[in-house]
């Protein structure tokens, strides 16, 4: 009994790492492809500002807001716009990275500040790697 217990706790953390793991790997990606292109962000969205932001705003939860508010967009964006959609697992490995970011900063964001910079950061992060999936998808280009 006590062994099945042992199996399950370990199998859950070695998909908690995967998962983890996984996401910072997608995420990084992303940040050379976008490092090698000179691209603009894209101003229609905050999480660019919010990634600026984090760095010395004192208050994080306007910034929570913020991306709270490009999350709602896009999701309604990819339910409602044609042709767009986030159907491989990598996408949807990100929207779940960002909803468990999003528990995370709301856990850490009294007791544990500098964490809860971390997740809203990486949240912002997310939001620029489907922003821009979508953006590829539609053939569209940012305004400056």
């Amino acid at each position: 009994m006590i062994a099945s217990f042992l199996i399950i706790g370990f199998s859950f953390l070695l998909l908690a790492y995967w998962f983890r793991y996984s996401c910072i790997l997608l995420l990084r990606a992303h940040a050379k492809r976008a490092a090698s292109v000179s691209a603009v962000p894209d101003t229609r969205f905050c999480f660019a500002e919010v990634q600026a932001r984090l760095r010395t705003a004192e208050v994080l939860d306007p910034l929570h807001l913020s991306l709270q508010r490009d999350y709602e967009i896009l999701i309604y964006l990819l339910q409602h716009g044609a042709g767009l959609s986030l159907e491989s697992l990598e996408d949807r490995l990100l929207v779940l990275d960002y909803k468990v970011m999003q528990w995370w900063y709301r856990l850490t964001r009294i007791a544990a500040p500098q964490r809860a910079r971390q997740a809203l950061y990486e949240m912002a992060s997310v939001l620029s790697v489907l922003a821009q999936k979508m953006s590829d998808q539609a053939g569209v280009q940012t305004e400056t």
